[in-house]
């Protein structure tokens, strides 16, 4: 059974593998868990006769089937325990992402499963993260970044690129949450932000980097 710590060096490896379709080197690890690469190595040699995952030379780190099992079962609990923090609870979607880290540690395979029950087997986290089944399988929607619709478009929120605080609560002083109906107004060639309507209510100038962490799916579009 892998440590905590173990569980945390084979997520971050699932993500950095998911997000770069490839493999995870030493740096992009080490910078994911805010940790030297030599801590890295050593993890690495501690975790290698576990099959948790294989090694190639120049390329990096590749999770096996067994790693993969183990990251999808991690993502399943912290996104389960997102959705009760802030459905049962009331937390903002702001406050739950620390909270959701330790509790994905909680190995009890019938906690969850009464969990999902009782939460009525969501399929996406307040983030709008698709949570995967117990079989692992993700459900995934057409979705398209804000930046990418065109002027008198409106897209509906339905997940954010980043989680890290200081964006959602930007967000939530805009408003902004999943849901949200944002209208493009104008497309700002000097900066490519955009000018927009959000919720019928208020007209704002959102950033390029705020458009593209905003995913959004056209309004009236399935």
């Amino acid at each position: 059974m892998a440590s905590i710590t173990e569980e945390n060096y084979i997520k971050a490896i699932y993500k950095i593998t998911e997000k770069n379709q490839g493999s995870a080197n030493t740096n992009a690890i080490a910078a994911h868990l805010s940790t030297s690469p030599a801590s890295v190595t050593d993890m690495l040699k501690r975790l290698s006769d576990k099959d948790y995952f294989h090694y190639e030379k120049y390329k990096g780190v590749y999770l096996t089937s067994k790693g993969i099992k183990l990251a999808t079962d991690l993502v399943r609990r912290h996104r389960l325990w997102e959705v009760f923090l802030v459905d049962k609870l009331n937390f903002s979607w702001d406050e739950v992402h620390d909270l959701a880290e330790e509790l994905e540690h909680i190995k009890s395979d019938d906690l969850i499963m009464k969990l999902d029950n009782f939460l009525g087997n969501p399929k996406y986290d307040p983030h709008g993260d698709p949570i995967p089944n117990a079989d692992g399988k993700f459900t995934i929607r057409n979705q398209v970044t804000l930046l990418s619709l065109a002027k008198e478009e409106t897209g509906v929120v339905v997940g954010v690129r980043e989680h890290d605080t200081p964006f959602l609560q930007y967000l939530n002083e805009l408003k902004i949450n999943l849901g949200s109906e944002i209208k493009i107004l104008s497309h700002i060639e000097f900066d490519h932000s955009r000018k927009v309507l959000i919720n019928d209510e208020i007209e704002h100038v959102l950033s390029h980097k705020v458009c593209t962490n905003l995913f959004v799916k056209l309004k009236n579009h399935k």
